[in-house]
């Protein structure tokens, strides 16, 4: 089971995601970002490459696609918010994205 950040963790590990469009959401200790492609196969593909890579940490983020935009929040709802696992995930979609 994963742990959730500590505080250095946390402060370290988010300060560059935030800056990179991501949002904190404190009611659920989450991140959120969407990410927006040219169409809807290109965020469909980057869905599915995302998808291969989560399936590889077995850590599943939550989505909402609506033709070339992707919402997602990460959060790990073992440890009760964010992990280090969220910020792993996080860096992998925005090297996906690029």
């Amino acid at each position: 089971m994963a742990e959730k950040l500590t505080e250095a963790a946390r402060e370290a590990d988010l300060a560059p995601l935030l800056a990179a469009g991501w949002q904190h959401d404190a009611a659920r200790d989450a991140i959120t970002r969407d990410f927006v492609f040219a169409n809807f196969v290109e965020a469909f593909a980057w869905m599915t490459a995302v998808a291969l890579e989560a399936e590889k940490m077995n850590h599943h983020p939550e989505w909402f696609n609506v033709y070339k935009t992707v919402t997602v929040t990460l959060t790990t709802h073992d440890a009760g918010g964010l992990s280090p696992l969220d910020v792993t995930l996080a860096k992998k979609m925005a090297a996906l994205a690029a």
